[in-house]
């Protein structure tokens, strides 16, 4: 090449790939012809594109030549290299549809500039659906006319289907999850299908059978000009030669011969045929085979890759979502139609069951009515027996007709009679009715009415049990104070409020108080006992009056029920309203809420005079064996005492707290106890009752209306000593009360006896002790002067044992001390630093491969027993050494604070578990290490715990395993009486 033809080809160097492709085309017998001759604005614009690392394009001349950089090539896909140097609208035919008019501005000399412009290419073998966003610049030439087109352009083909797709799956989940059965997956995908046409032309929604053999199509959707695609049964038995189901039950199968699999059909949104289709399983949830599966079509204008395939899995996950949140509704379905199908069964057996209470309970009221008439009724006891009877039986009458009426509402089966009433007079009279009996108990009644008599349409028997349930639950959680009753008239409504100063409700419990069946758990009130549908039958009776209520309350000051009932009869069926006095108050529905109220009312009441004095025998000596009788319910603890206290002296308790401050003033020899009652239940009694030292062993019979096997199992599990179902025989009470009190004295005499022989064998014992251990220190000072070390070495260890011995034999002999209450405490003044350097000296002694540290304050007196507190601090620094063997550091701190000084002895040995803690100090108790080699009997803390409690002091621990220990008790420094404290 001559100079002159490189100088004019230096604009061409560089350029990379094509610029050497350039370079190396003859372009002689193109329009452009050879490069020498090209002018200048092409060889500038040539040059600039070249360098550039954008895309460019230069189209030039008529015939729209193009030229392009390296950064331009994957835009030409399969076309490069031809498309170098081809005519720019023959290159880009398919795209023309779309860029031919902005192309023609260019050459007109207007720029244009498109973004994410959707076109159709032929660079692979196929049109192909991409996006770019470009600009036609012109190019003007030495004439200063349009020679040519500047076209930058970027490729957006990834960024605007991920984006696409994206919105898809968020579109098709939103549609989705309105799903509430798969047959409404089917109809939705059929009806959204349209609008994701170009990246789903057709998708087939099958579901497996439950056999697993075939799988049925549920829906199918862009499948209109395709029926060869609509398989609607698909059996798995080899292979398949339409849809291959059970291939992709584990991962997705693509298919990419659907013409051979089916022939010639056409799908949205090209003409082109679909020859690609992916087989997707779907799953529910926590299943580990499809449920079903989805078919999903490829789009005819793209190539399926990893971005699609992507895709396809993200539109498996949805449908599986989908699956799951239809199966979870399905289940929760059937769960609800099993629990109504339930519900309905439980009101129709409780109609059943009151109609068949009501009919032995008449006969029974009626002749205990007519027992009341007779002269036997002048016998004080049979007269309280009946009237007792009778009181029961209308109550029991009561919550049968409850539960009627309950059962009634339930089943829509009530059908109200609506009339005027004066509102005014018969709630103060319903109201004023419970007067007598709210003021016996100590309380007021207010009744505000300051109204005109005025007429409401109101079923007046339904609000006569309105107005009592309220009053009769204001009564039962108002144990002081007042219960008010005010009626207000407001618009075109009459307002009931029921205010009590009672225990409140607890602001969790306010949203269920109108459910049935739903009970405050461990409310304080006058009794535990109830059925939880009064208040969702007062809820039921309003609702069908038109009206609503509504409860206020703060737990501790009180409660507000607030009821509206419209004014009119518009809002009421028209066959349900009726004249005045159609109908009046129901008999005897006032005289069972009173007399259920003035059961209620505690024994200082009704039972004043006899129910919490012991019990005489009959003649007149009191008998040896106390009962303590528990239960909230009045007429309950008067027929356990009548039945019992013919053999026993009785007391009585109205629950679980009023039982335990019983039992500080005495001992019974059993506990006959209710399960469910305020304040404090049976097993909370029981509970604490265990862990009394000193109550512990008291034997505890369950009375309770809880039947079966598993709730008497939960209540011996508890620690009772027998259960009882009520209604009981009075005879097999009374023998299972005779059975436990037997054999909890045979208990007592066995254990007296072993505590006898426990002292007088400590006694014989300290005889041969004393004289063993001074044959001992002979032995010892004999082989010193002998000089034999062996002997001497023997003889201090025997030494050991015995003090060891001897002091277990004095635990044993204080324990039989304290059983017998014969342990004195000699009381003096003494320094409590000089004692415990004593007793560090004498332990540091038989312990020398431990460093015994005292951390100690000045000189503090004390009074107590010296020689007691001595032996706490012996047990503890023993104890500290035993549990301690590979950790020698033993410290003692005495701190003084507040009037007392607390001692402190830490260790660092094997500590103790949590659960174990609050059982250190009780009699005989051992740990689990007591069974690793570490020996003791269980009595050493027990007897620091009550020598420090009979100083007025406290003891306690504080342990991690493997951390050590810290044992600490408190002595007062002044004087004090000698007051028992807890062990902490």
């Amino acid at each position: 090449m001559d100079n002159h033809s490189f100088s004019n080809e230096q604009f061409l160097s560089g350029g990379g790939e094509m610029g050497a492709l350039i370079r190396s085309m003859d372009w002689s017998d193109n329009p452009l012809g050879p490069v020498e001759t090209w002018p200048q604005s092409l060889r500038t614009s040539v040059s600039l594109c070249l360098s550039s690392t954008f895309p460019i394009l230069i189209a030039w001349g008529p015939e729209t030549i193009q030229i392009y950089n390296d950064a331009y090539r994957p835009i030409c896909g399969a076309m490069h290299p031809q498309s170098m140097g081809m005519n720019f609208r023959i290159c880009w035919e398919s795209a023309l549809e779309v860029v031919g008019d902005k192309f023609t501005r260019g050459q007109q000399g207007e720029g244009t500039y498109i973004t994410d412009q959707q076109m159709f290419l032929f660079r692979y073998g196929y049109l192909e659906e991409a996006f770019m966003t470009f600009s036609f610049a012109p190019i003007r030439d030495e004439s200063g006319e349009v020679g040519g087109i500047f076209h930058p352009i970027t490729e957006t083909t990834d960024k605007m289907l991920n984006g696409r797709r994206t919105q898809v799956l968020r579109d098709l989940a939103s549609v989705l999850a309105r799903a509430k059965s798969i047959e409404d997956i089917g109809s939705l995908i059929v009806e959204k299908q349209p609008d994701f046409v170009a990246d789903l032309p057709f998708i087939l929604f099958y579901s497996v059978a439950d056999d697993g053999a075939s799988a049925s199509l549920i829906n199918s959707a862009g499948t209109a000009l395709a029926p060869a695609l609509v398989i609607p049964e698909i059996v798995f038995d080899g292979d398949e030669p339409t849809w291959p189901l059970n291939k992709a039950a584990d991962t997705p199968l693509v298919l990419d011969d659907l013409a051979l699999r089916f022939g010639d059909f056409a799908c949205q949104p090209y003409p082109e045929t679909p020859t690609n289709a992916v087989i997707l399983p779907v799953f529910i949830s926590g299943k580990d085979k499809p449920f079903g599966y989805i078919v999903a079509g490829v789009s005819a204008r793209r190539a399926i890759d990893e971005e699609y395939l992507g895709f396809y899995s993200l539109l498996a996950n949805t449908f599986s979502s989908a699956v799951s949140n239809v199966y979870a509704y399905e289940q929760e379905q059937k769960r609800a139609e099993a629990l109504a199908a339930i519900d309905r069964s439980k009101t129709a057996f409780f109609s059943n069951v009151s109609h068949e209470f009501r009919t032995p309970l008449t006969l029974m009221l009626g002749q205990l009515e007519d027992l009341q008439a007779k002269a036997i009724m002048a016998d004080p006891e049979i007269g309280e027996i009946v009237l007792s009877t009778h009181r029961n039986s209308m109550r029991l009458l009561k919550l049968v007709n409850n539960l009627l009426d309950f059962s009634r509402v339930e089943a829509g089966r009530v059908k109200a009679a609506f009339q005027p009433v004066d509102i005014v007079g018969v709630t103060t009279d319903l109201a004023s009715s419970f007067r007598s009996i709210i003021e016996k108990a100590g309380m007021e009644l207010v009744v505000k009415a300051d109204l005109h008599a005025f007429e409401v349409f109101l079923d007046i028997q339904m609000w006569e049990k309105i107005v009592l349930n309220l009053l009769s639950n204001a009564f039962k959680y108002t144990l002081e104070g007042r219960i008010t009753v005010e009626l207000i008239k407001e618009g075109d409504h009459v307002i009931l409020k029921v205010s009590d100063t009672g225990v409140g409700i607890p602001e969790a419990e306010l949203p269920q108080m109108f459910e049935r069946f739903h009970r405050v758990e461990n409310a304080v009130g006058r009794t535990h006992e109830g059925t939880g549908i009064g208040l969702s039958l007062v809820s039921e009776l309003v609702g069908l009056h038109g009206g609503n209520i509504a409860v206020e309350s703060v737990f501790g000051t009180g409660s507000t029920f607030t009821l509206r009932v419209p004014l009119g009869s518009s809002h009421l069926p028209a066959e349900q309203v009726h004249q005045k006095d159609f109908q009046g108050l129901m008999r005897g529905l006032r005289e069972s809420f009173l007399q259920e109220a003035s059961g209620l009312l505690g024994e200082e009441y009704s039972e004043e005079v006899f129910e919490n004095k012991p019990t005489p025998a009959d003649n007149g000596q009191q008998h040896d064996a106390r009962v303590l009788i528990v239960d909230d319910n009045n007429d309950m603890r008067a027929y356990l005492k009548r039945l019992l206290e013919s053999e026993f002296t009785v007391y009585t308790a109205v629950n679980g707290e009023d039982a335990l401050q019983k039992l500080s003033t005495f001992t019974p020899e059993l506990i006959l106890s209710d399960i469910m009652m305020p304040v404090m239940d049976g097993k909370g009694l029981l509970k604490k009752i265990r862990e009394r030292e000193e109550k512990h062993w008291i034997p505890l019979i369950f009375l309770s209306a809880r039947a079966g096997e598993e709730a008497r199992i939960d209540g011996l599990e508890a620690g009772a000593d027998d259960y009882l179902v009520k209604p009981f025989s009075a005879q097999e009470l009374l023998s299972k009360v005779r059975a436990q009190i037997k054999i909890n004295r045979v208990r007592l005499y066995n254990e007296r006896r072993m505590r006898d022989f426990v002292a007088v064998a400590t006694h014989e014992l300290k005889t041969p002790l004393t004289a063993l251990f001074g044959y001992v220190q002979l032995i010892g000072k004999k082989s010193a002067t002998m000089n034999e070390p062996l002997i001497t070495n023997a003889a201090e260890r025997a030494g050991y044992q015995i003090t060891r011995m001897a002091r277990l034999v004095d635990d044993f002999l204080d324990v039989s001390k304290l059983d017998e209450g014969m342990l004195h405490l000699n009381w003096a003044h003494f320094d409590i630093d000089d004692l415990i350097k004593e007793i560090i000296a004498e332990v540091q002694s038989t312990s020398p491969e431990h460093i015994l540290q005292f951390d100690g304050a000045d000189k503090l007196q004390v009074k107590g027993d010296r020689e007691k507190i001595g032996q706490v601090i012996t047990n503890l620094l023993v104890n500290a050494v035993k549990y301690a063997p590979e950790a020698p550091k033993i410290e003692i701190a005495m701190i003084e604070n507040e009037g007392e000084v607390v001692i402190n002895i830490r260790d660092y040995g094997v500590g103790i578990k949590k659960e174990d803690q609050a059982h250190l100090f009780k009699r005989f108790y051992r740990t689990e290490s007591a069974n690793k080699g570490f020996r003791g009997f269980g009595v050493g803390l027990y007897l620091c715990a009550e020598i420090v409690n009979r100083h007025g002091g406290i003891i306690g621990v504080e342990s991690e395993p493997m951390l050590g220990s810290t044992f600490y008790f408190s002595i007062p420094l002044t004087d004090k009486v000698n007051v028992h404290r807890s062990i902490a």
